[in-house]
């Protein structure tokens, strides 16, 4: 694998796409301003500082990357592309595990195109990690696994540099996370930060020193993030999962219907069966395509 490549005058064109996670959400610099994981990543990438943009915004989808932040992406001709994203998509009664998986691949496949490697991720379940009771957890943590098979497959597909990081000892650490249990506090972006710089460091493609593992600034007390829990916290979750919610109940109904007739493993099957069918889907437009 090619090591990223220059920008003008030298150092790594690293450029960042996603949503929220990448964002930076969870991990505050001041005047409102977010800094993440990402940015964290791009000061290890060189001894030089890399060349690092950004493009992640909160509550975005597979859609939104594939249409709004992949062409500015290529445009910047990146050597190194950073691709988390799905969990927003899981929030919305317009999942669509097909529609998912054939973005990824679109996206997957211009950047490769292009000559950058590639970074992607798996990711815990919202909720899991909110903490809903299993009537609700459940329908949301099927959807994620699909995303995230679907993530594996195409990471594989495209050899991409691929961190699982949908379960472990990270996701369970409540000092990692911040306050809405969505987001990553600063250590937890460090954390991210670290295990993607091994990823590039065994490959080669990163020569600059690993980011800290201690935060630079101090944890927010514990009254500030339940007031950000109740502010801002609460709207961001709220807006993302309106839409859901009827959705999700009649989900909910149909998990508590399933486990009383003891028939629960045909709600795996069926996701199983709809994550199959997407990959299949591609494998045909592949070789569509050769043809």
């Amino acid at each position: 694998m090619r090591p990223p490549g220059p920008g003008p005058l030298g150092p790594p064109r690293f450029v960042a796409l996603g949503d929220s996670l990448t964002e930076g959400v969870g991990d505050p610099v001041g005047g409102g301003a977010w800094r993440g994981w990402a940015a964290l990543l791009a000061d290890g990438l060189s001894e030089e500082p890399a060349t690092f943009t950004n493009l992640a915004v909160s509550g975005a989808q597979t859609r939104d990357v594939l249409e709004r932040q992949l062409p500015a992406a290529l445009d910047l001709r990146p050597g190194l592309v950073s691709v988390v994203v799905g969990v927003n998509d899981t929030l919305r009664c317009t999942f669509d595990i097909q529609a998912v998986a054939a973005r990824l691949d679109r996206v997957y496949a211009a950047c490769t195109e292009h000559g950058a490697v590639l970074l992607t991720a798996c990711l815990p379940d919202p909720g899991r990690m909110l903490g809903l009771p299993a009537a609700l957890a459940d329908p949301l943590a099927r959807r994620q696994r699909a995303v995230n098979t679907v993530v594996h497959a195409l990471s594989e597909r495209y050899g991409a540099l691929h961190l699982h990081a949908c379960e472990g000892e990270w996701t369970t650490d409540r000092a990692l996370w911040s306050a809405d249990r969505l987001h990553p506090g600063e250590r937890g972006h460090r954390q991210l930060a670290l295990r993607f710089h091994a990823l590039l460091a065994e490959h080669g493609l990163a020569t600059g020193p690993a980011p800290s593992a201690e935060p630079e600034f101090p944890a927010p007390a514990k009254a500030a993030s339940l007031w950000w829990l109740a502010t801002a916290g609460t709207g961001w979750v709220a807006r993302r999962c309106t839409d859901l919610l009827p959705q999700l109940l009649t989900l909910a109904a149909d998990e508590l219907r399933h486990r009383a007739r003891g028939t629960s493993a045909r709600l795996d099957l069926r996701a199983s069966a709809a994550v199959s069918a997407a990959l299949a889907a591609l494998s045909v437009v592949e070789r569509a395509d050769a043809a």
